[in-house]
């Protein structure tokens, strides 16, 4: 709900940065590295450390966020860089409440809420990748230049509110069960949203 309008800010705050990472890192390097991060994150989320877990997460979406930038001021954008950069993100974004869901392990409430989430995920997944590959086949995106490798409606739940709602799962772990169906119920009206969307625009 957010992206669209956040991410000419990130943008701007990140281009000193990148004008230096560019020199050294290619945008894939940087998406590896940022993936890294994420698994140092999953890793210490099972070995307890949740702080400092929560601090990889979140080196894991600034320097996430630095690859594309990379990557067009340096005339660097691929699609296999766009593709590979989504891939990962999904891996981290499956295991972090999986190795959350372990850490905290009050019973099989915890699995019952995260299989919900998971799966509530998988269709959401399916709501705006089919409906953004509809997109291109139609060639109804727009000709402004997206900072995005797709484009797509927006909905309730994207980066921006991810981040956040995953955050909150490193500080609330004796909530993780409720959090997880939030997530789930905010999602689901993100993927209405979607169908609406698509049912007023392609009926």
């Amino acid at each position: 709900m957010l992206d669209k309008n956040l991410r000419p800010l990130k943008e701007r705050i990140l281009l000193p940065l990148a004008h230096v990472v560019s020199k050294y890192f290619s945008p894939d390097q940087i998406s590896i590295i940022a993936f890294s991060f994420g698994l140092v994150s999953c890793l210490l989320i099972i070995l307890n450390h949740l702080y400092l877990a929560l601090t990889f997460w979140l080196l894991n979406r600034i320097i996430d966020g630095l690859d594309g930038t990379v990557a067009r001021i340096s005339g660097r954008q691929t699609d296999w860089g766009g593709y590979l950069d989504m891939m990962l993100d999904f891996i981290i974004y499956a295991l972090i409440p999986i190795a959350l869901a372990f850490c905290v392990n009050n019973g099989a409430v915890i699995y019952i809420t995260l299989s919900i989430m998971l799966g509530v995920f998988y269709i959401n997944s399916a709501s705006w990748m089919y409906l953004s590959a509809i997109l291109g086949k139609k060639a109804l995106q727009t000709e402004k230049k997206e900072l995005t490798s797709v484009n797509m409606p927006t909905g309730l739940i994207e980066g921006t509110e991810t981040i956040v709602l995953y955050s909150l799962f490193f500080f609330f772990p004796n909530y993780l069960h409720l959090l997880f169906i939030g997530v789930s119920g905010l999602t689901i009206i993100g993927i209405i949203q979607r169908m609406t969307w698509a049912f007023k625009n392609f009926k």
